[in-house]
């Protein structure tokens, strides 16, 4: 197995791809939300709520403000052991579809029926949810992460925006950030408009900054199964790329670098790798 840090390593039954069955907050219990969480070292996580895939938001002519609803982040993850006290996860966001929580995203975690399914509490938020793991998503993993390109042809940094790829088993995620900064008063770049401040939603966002929605939406979060060399979107931040299929193939090239098949000119670092030279 191939690392870029030297954190701990995450424990065999966290990894895979896993389908939340249930969440429960005070006053609300969903059970519709289309979610999937891929966990290797690091992690890719994507929900879509059903008011996000209504028929006026599926046919609008531009990204319908409705599509801030999603949620979704790419980072790394911190599992943590203090006994008697119990387990807990911590999920480091390096990129995420929403403005900053203002708080950890740290569950206590409670694996049950063999380690198949997985009770998450909120350490930071009172919530519970139930995660199951999904067949087929276990195995193999790779993630990789775009070089900036004044470092594309060594083992160097990855692009602060770009494109992060994670692979578990047959499921596959793409994470591609916002490439939109906003200039603040003082003259510097913010990754949101200014004014944002950590607990605001992208749905509030969205709306005290309507004319900036297309470029507030412009982040791509797709997960799908990719099986001989071809890659079926299922779900995506953007709706237009669901039901999609793509070529896929990814070659290491050595124990930091990557390549990708079918006209990706970038160069990839890799941050995990366990399986074949060839991964598709």
């Amino acid at each position: 197995m191939t690392a870029a840090d030297s954190w701990a390593d995450v424990p065999e039954r966290y990894r895979g791809v896993w389908r939340r069955n249930q969440l429960d907050i005070p006053g609300l219990r969903d059970t519709t939300t289309w979610a999937r969480w891929l966990q290797t070292r690091w992690h890719a996580d994507l929900r879509v709520p059903d008011a996000a895939r209504t028929a006026e938001v599926l046919s609008a002519a531009s990204p319908h403000p409705a599509l801030a609803l999603q949620t979704g982040f790419f980072g790394r993850t911190e599992v943590h052991w203090p006994p008697p006290s119990g387990e807990r996860c911590t999920w480091h966001r390096h990129l995420d579809w929403q403005p900053d929580r203002g708080r950890p995203d740290t569950g206590w975690m409670a694996f049950e029926r063999a380690e198949g399914t997985v009770i998450e509490t909120g350490l930071n938020g009172d919530f519970r949810e139930e995660w199951e793991r999904i067949p087929n998503s276990t195995g193999r993993s790779m993630v990789l992460a775009e070089l900036a390109p004044s470092t594309a042809g060594a083992a160097g940094e990855a692009a602060p925006c770009g494109t992060r790829w994670l692979l578990s088993g047959e499921c596959l995620m793409r994470v591609r950030p916002r490439q939109t900064g906003w200039l603040a008063a003082a003259g510097t770049v913010l990754p949101w408009p200014e004014g944002t401040a950590p607990g605001d939603t992208l749905a509030v966002v969205v709306s005290r900054h309507p004319q900036a929605a297309a470029a507030l939406l412009d982040f791509e979060i797709s997960y799908g199964s990719l099986r001989d060399g071809h890659w079926r979107i299922e779900h995506s931040t953007h709706p237009a790329l669901e039901g999609r299929t793509e070529a896929f193939a990814a070659h290491r090239l050595d124990e930091q670098r990557a390549e990708l098949a079918g006209g990706y000119r970038t160069a990839w670092r890799v941050l995990e790798w366990d399986g074949d030279e060839m991964l598709r």
